[in-house]
């Protein structure tokens, strides 16, 4: 909407009734003045004399005047002159000329100049105090007419600007339907020139399929009450095929109107004239409504039915299948590898890949069936009127048929398996949660089996889930029973042969399957939020162990903690790696934070800031496993790292495969070139150090060393050395970490 024009933000004045009354007399003898004054004084009236004409104008210039008594006959100039200067100046005062001239033509010359009254000076007293109350009474009524036409006319603009730069289309009819006014809204919103619409009907604007709801607003005769209020009513927009569109919907308009009627004072009846009309714009308010219902019940991202949707259908299908004899299967759907695609190309590719998924399984359904996301990468089915088992079957190998086109996943073909499980309605379960739950039991059979196939639940499936559920249970009765423990692996310097860091490894000794190491049981304890008190738990035996070495003579010595990816969307990451550092009194320099080069690929804003934090505590932090990923060197240069591990797949084929060989010696090169310090893992063999030493890698760790080992047994190589790796040097035994 357009600003007020500033004129309307002026209030009118109204009349001073206590103003005084302003006479001036204008005469050059005084005692013609005098006696004027004398007649003429009344309560609230003030009396100026003046003897000239140029006293007389500067007087008017100075306070103005309501009436004038004027002589003709003036020292420095004619009266007619100072009248003359009086209608240029614009001056609103009421003349009276006052004169001893009796000539007729003097009275002309006057009365054409503006004057209010010629009067003579042989004039009774009495007609000259009438003349000038009638000259003041004739001032009041001009001013009280001036006054009233600038409040008219500010209304009249102020109702015009309001109707013009209204936001909504503001309209009147005739008694037949056609527009007899309508505002400027109407050519931005419709498109539509005002004169254009004025004099046609209605219906020139309104979607045909709406007619029968619009005749309600346009054609409304009542002015109560009962008056249309609130319709919805879709328009046409000129120049669009018919239609205005946004996001191929037809505008809508909220309408309210009224009758508007003339009322005869003879007879007291009322004649119906027309109607007045107000509509707003409400597509965007419309579409806001739909998008907020569709994301209620939707996923967001593949825009396929959500969770609540899919339970409401498949209850539905359910209900039916008991009237109908007919079968309802369930799937339970899950991409495979799909974390490795999130990971290697980052999650912008793994939205895309979930997008392009569900279009194709969609592309191999029936009218009827529907497909749902669950959340990450699984998916749910409801197949309606299946006769048996093999219905389903045939639907499922058609999907997976449909996968047997690659995906096009960051500009390269990725070919994508999916493992399915399903369940039948009522063979398998008879309400939609048990259903889901065995579909997805035997979808996790399939996993186990080694992915891209289906296997329909039967009864026996429940007990291996159950052992996953139990496994779980056992991860949090391990946090609180001490099964945990850490063995730490010697890292190497080769150039002075000394053991300059350790690496702490968990360990979970469960009291039936004995040792695990983490592969078994991260996933479980990152998939059920268990990760953080398990780092916790790590950070603090770790410290811990790392100032008992320093208590005991042996310093310089770098301790390595590995985190999971799930701890970077924590924010209180920072403080809970300080808390224990501090407690411990250790020096940051010795404490190294090693993550994974996959979460570079994440939220890389919140884990540049959260790495920065820990680098400005003084700690270090190096990528674990460098080399593994896509789009590691796209982000390397982002992070404050301090060094990378070069992933044993590589170091293991380096006598074997020049392409590892290519990597590595890269790897060292952009190392060097950011100022990061390298360690290769994985080191197995004696050759391959040679190689390595001639790449330029001074720092190793692997089984050729050490293996991991709990802190007591690995204490005396802290203190003496690795015991017979010298002979990999060439100058006598390796030497231990500085006391």
């Amino acid at each position: 909407m357009g600003n007020i024009p500033q004129h309307f933000g002026n209030v009118v004045p109204s009349i001073d009734m206590s103003r005084p009354q302003r006479l001036l007399i204008v005469d050059d003898e005084v005692r013609i003045r005098s006696a004027y004054r004398t007649l003429l004084s009344q309560e609230n009236r003030v009396i100026v004399e003046c003897g000239t004409g140029a006293e007389a104008m500067r007087c008017i210039e100075r306070e103005g005047a309501d009436v004038v008594i004027l002589d003709l006959g003036l020292p420095d100039m004619a009266g007619l002159d100072v009248m003359e200067w009086i209608r240029a100046s614009g001056v609103a005062a009421s003349v009276i000329v006052f004169s001893a001239d009796e000539s007729i033509d003097s009275a002309i010359q006057a009365l054409r100049l503006g004057a209010y009254e010629f009067i003579r000076k042989s004039c009774e007293p009495e007609e000259l105090m009438k003349t000038v109350d009638n000259a003041f009474h004739r001032r009041y009524l001009e001013e009280s007419h001036a006054l009233m036409t600038a409040t008219l006319e500010r209304s009249e603009r102020l109702h015009r600007f309001l109707v013009e730069q209204s936001p909504d289309i503001i309209y009147t009819l005739d008694e037949e339907g056609r527009f007899v006014f309508i505002n400027g809204r109407v050519e931005s919103l419709l498109g539509y020139a005002r004169n254009e619409l004025i004099g046609q009907h209605y219906s020139a604007i309104v979607y045909e399929d709406d007619l029968d709801r619009a005749c309600y607003a346009f054609n409304e005769r009542r002015s109560d009450d009962r008056a249309a209020s609130n319709v919805e009513i879709r328009l046409k927009y000129k120049g669009q095929a018919g239609f205005r569109h946004f996001d191929n919907r037809l505008i809508v308009a909220m309408f309210s109107a009224l009758g508007i009627y003339e009322r005869n004072d003879a007879d007291q009846v009322q004649r119906f004239m027309g109607t007045y009309g107000v509509a707003r714009d409400i597509t965007e308010r419309k579409q806001a409504e739909e998008t907020i219902s569709f994301q209620a019940f939707h996923d967001q991202l593949t825009q396929l039915p959500n969770r609540a949707l899919f339970k409401d259908r498949l209850d539905l299908a359910i209900a039916q299948s008991r009237r109908s004899g007919k079968k309802v299967g369930v799937m339970f759907a899950d991409l495979d590898r799909f974390k490795l695609v999130n990971d290697t190309y980052g999650h912008a590719e793994g939205d895309e890949l979930l997008r392009g998924f569900a279009q194709r399984v969609k592309g191999c359904l029936r009218a009827g069936d529907t497909l749902a996301r669950q959340g990450g990468d699984e998916f749910t089915l409801a197949l309606t009127d299946l006769g048996s088992a093999d219905d389903a079957i045939r639907i499922i190998e058609k999907i997976l048929a449909s996968l047997e086109t690659p995906f096009l996943v960051a500009g390269k073909d990725f070919k994508a398996t999916a493992s399915f499980g399903f369940a039948l309605f009522p063979d398998d379960g008879d309400t939609a949660e048990s259903l889901v739950h065995h579909a997805d039991i035997a979808m996790y059979q399939v996993k186990l089996r080694g992915k891209n196939g289906y296997q329909r639940y039967f009864p026996e499936m429940s007990e291996g889930h159950d052992h996953h559920i139990r496994f779980e249970n056992d991860l949090r009765v391990a946090l609180t029973s001490a099964q945990f423990q850490l063995h730490y692996q010697p890292q190497v310097n080769l150039s002075s042969g000394a053991i300059i860091g350790v690496e702490a490894l968990l360990r979970w000794r469960h009291p039936e399957h004995g040792l695990l190491n983490p592969n078994s049981f991260i996933a479980i304890a990152e998939e059920s939020g268990l990760i953080c008190a398990i780092s916790d738990w790590v950070m603090a035996e770790s410290f811990a162990q790392l100032a008992e070495w320093n208590r005991q003579g042996i310093r310089d010595i770098r301790m390595s903690v590995n985190l999971s990816p799930q701890e970077f969307e924590r924010d209180d990451l920072v403080a809970r790696v300080i808390a224990p550092l501090q407690r411990f009194d250790l020096d940051p320099a010795n404490v190294e934070i090693e993550i994974t080069e996959n979460l570079l690929m994440g939220d890389a804003e919140g884990v540049i800031d959260k790495v920065r934090q820990i680098r400005a505590h003084g700690m270090r932090v190096s990528i674990d496993d460098f080399g593994t990923r896509y789009s590691s060197l796209n982000y390397l240069r982002r992070f404050s790292i301090s060094g990378i591990k070069i992933d044993q797949s590589f170091v293991r084929d380096l006598d074997k495969d020049h392409g590892s060989l290519s990597i590595i010696h890269a790897v060292l090169g952009i190392a060097k070139g950011f100022g990061l310090h390298v360690i290769a893992e994985g080191i197995e063999h004696a050759q391959q150090v040679g190689m390595l030493q001639l790449l330029g890698c001074d720092e190793m760790q692997g089984f050729l060393f050490s293996k991991p080992l709990p802190a007591e047994e690995l204490l005396p190589l802290l203190r003496d050395g690795l015991p017979g790796v010298g002979t990999l040097f060439g100058d006598g035994p390796v030497s231990g970490a500085k006391a």
